[in-house]
């Protein structure tokens, strides 16, 4: 079947998941859904990436946590040596580490996996005629993003670069840290799982050198990244 028949109505798809049962799932809901070809399913992005080269779908829903090539490198590998073929992201995730590089890779839709079956339909439809379709949760997280107002910087004046190669989102959970969050907290308030919160954590740690969350407090206070607290116990030392 070629694209004709995409134009004709009948859109062709490839699922990528590495759970195989969500994927035999997804490819059991689509086969009963109107107008959807499945043209095959892979298990990561590397696989992704050559049945696209082999069967040319209109449109891979993809997953993004994957084994080997993750959804979004997968999703700009397409984008860029197949540009016919559109992207819709169907995944669990819906937070600012997975969504926003999704998103510059050339994801057309993104949605999470309590979509229905309607949801994803109109989704591969909107991506094929140059629409985008973002689920009602994604389109939050964007205007909340669009519309927050920009955290201080405590830094030097005039410096925009980060001491020890740290990433714009590695200071902002060393400030958070120093607030006294915990993890759950810094998940909640960043809206990113908790998983997410300890690897920015583990990558800071072996970043700035430091061996626990008191020792990283005392770094984000000397390096200008958060503020040390106006009061304290008498003679704290936070040098």
């Amino acid at each position: 079947m070629s694209r004709d028949d995409a134009e004709a109505g009948t859109v062709r798809v490839l699922v990528v998941d590495d759970q195989a049962m969500v994927r035999e799932g997804i490819v059991l809901l689509l086969g009963l859904l109107p107008g959807i070809e499945v043209t095959g399913s892979a298990g990561d992005g590397d696989e992704a990436v050559e049945l696209v080269g082999r069967h040319a779908p209109d449109v891979v829903l993809m997953d993004l946590r994957m084994p080997r090539c993750d959804g979004v490198e997968a999703t700009r590998r397409i984008r860029a040596a197949h540009p016919a073929t559109q992207v819709v992201v169907l995944t669990t995730y819906a937070d600012d580490d997975w969504l926003f590089p999704a998103l510059r890779a050339g994801a057309r839709g993104y949605l999470t996996k309590d979509a229905d079956g309607e949801e994803i339909v109109r989704a591969v439809r909107d991506v094929m005629s140059g629409q985008a379709r973002l689920s009602p949760e994604v389109q939050r997280r964007l205007l909340e993003r669009v519309t927050a107002p920009e955290p201080p910087v405590y830094g030097a004046p005039g410096s925009g670069d980060l001491p020890d190669g740290l990433t714009p989102r590695e200071a902002e959970v060393l400030e958070l840290i120093a607030e006294g969050l915990t993890n759950a907290e810094i998940a909640r308030r960043l809206r990113i799982g908790s998983a997410t919160v300890k690897t920015h954590i583990n990558n800071l740690f072996a970043k700035t050198g430091v061996r626990d969350r008191a020792q990283a407090v005392r770094y984000a206070y000397r390096q200008g990244l958060a503020r040390p607290p106006r009061t304290g116990p008498p003679g704290a030392d936070v040098t």
